[in-house]
């Protein structure tokens, strides 16, 4: 968010009140921000693969990853996984008791798991004894594609009656061997079935919610489906954490969740590139450029705003709540803006360089200010 603008009533959105967990180092519900999640897709066995793949998550700004744990073998690669991750680690786990077990002593944070798939109440206690022992928190991952049998002959087809009764008796195994730091999922490819089995489940039980719209496909398609369901539940106040479930390089899912967060207001990491679609009024190539200067300042976590509109017909306006912004004019120049004011006048030529000298200066300045203010408080 700009240094120079304030936060407006119509655009607060109140959160859902959730009790608070904990994955590792990160809080997750409660007054905590809304972490952002991935998955590794490389072979778990393939500890180098895996750990390379979770430091290109952690540089793109992920809080939380979560790691396929299907076999023995993978188990025992999560070990040396875990010890070189600098987030904490979510072991997926499905059917097999004992992989929660491995995990767990492995140094998991946190267990995804559906405690009714495990099979008896003993190897349920164990696996709860487990995470308790190692300090893990577990999320019950519901999925309109996997539903119990059961369910799916009395509802007669995945509904968020059926999604929600499955997470309840599955939380309900948990709290009545005295565990309660869990999350729940909900999930369907569907946005619709998945926001009304959201809506319903925050209604009914107060731990934190990790959203999605699982399956959600390919790059594009994927980020409209996600931004459209989760941004439905997350303006309403619903979810404490996100994954975005795409066909894509899961570096691209860390992303579109912190667009999605920024877009909403709900968190701000990075530039925020505010871009005109342009026109034949543009002075200078509007969409070539905004796709340089949003490959060069990929690096930025500090959170800005940047405004980039090819003429002057809305550009000094937009200038006005950025932190930079550059406004086409004619003969091959454009004004440069910081916060809100006119500062210079810019050649096209050297233009996104300039931009980007500008950016990382002013991101130098907003983290030296913040590292004063942190300072200050101790």
């Amino acid at each position: 968010m700009s240094d120079h603008t304030h936060v407006r009533p119509w655009r607060h959105i109140e959160r859902r009140k959730s009790r608070q967990i904990r994955v590792g180092s990160v809080l997750v519900g409660g007054d905590a921000p809304i972490s952002v999640q991935s998955m590794t897709n490389t072979p778990t066995t393939d500890a180098a693969a895996t750990i390379d793949q979770i430091r290109q998550l952690e540089e793109a700004g992920a809080d939380i990853v979560r790691v396929s744990c299907p076999d023995v073998e993978s188990t025992q690669a999560f070990r040396t996984i875990a010890r070189e991750a600098k987030v904490p680690l979510v072991a997926d786990i499905h059917f097999h008791y004992k992989r929660g077990i491995e995990a767990a002593e492995a140094g998991a944070a946190c267990l995804r798991i559906n405690p009714g798939n495990i099979g008896s109440a003993d190897r349920v206690r164990d696996v709860i004894q487990a995470a308790k022992d190692n300090g893990c928190s577990m999320r019950i991952g519901v999925n309109a594609g996997s539903l119990e049998k059961e369910l799916l002959e009395k509802y007669g087809e995945p509904c968020p009656d059926a999604m929600v009764e499955s997470a309840l008796n599955h939380a309900r195994i948990l709290q009545d061997h005295d565990f309660h730091e869990f999350k729940i999922s909900v999930k369907a490819s569907d946005p619709f079935l998945t926001v009304a089995a959201y809506q319903q489940l925050a209604e009914a039980i107060d731990c934190p919610l990790h959203l999605g719209v699982t399956e959600a496909g390919p790059l594009r398609t994927g980020t409209i489906k996600s931004a459209i369901g989760m941004g439905n539940m997350l303006w309403s106040g619903i979810g404490d954490t996100i994954r975005v479930s795409l066909a894509a390089d899961p570096v691209e899912e860390i992303k579109v969740g912190f667009d999605i967060l920024k877009s909403l207001g709900l968190r701000h990491r990075g530039v925020n590139i505010i871009a005109c679609p342009s026109c034949a009024r543009q002075g200078f190539n509007v969409i070539e450029t905004v796709t340089l200067l949003e490959e060069k300042l990929a690096h930025i976590s500090t959170p800005m705003s940047l405004s980039v509109i090819g003429c002057v017909v809305n550009g000094p306006g937009e200038a006005l709540y950025t932190d930079i912004g550059f406004t086409g004019g004619g003969k091959g120049a454009g004004m440069i803006y910081l916060n809100g004011k006119i500062a210079h006048k810019q050649a096209n030529d050297g233009m996104i360089d300039h931009i980007v000298d500008l950016v990382e200066q002013k991101a130098a300045e907003l983290d030296a200010a913040r590292a004063a203010e942190l300072e200050a408080a101790e």
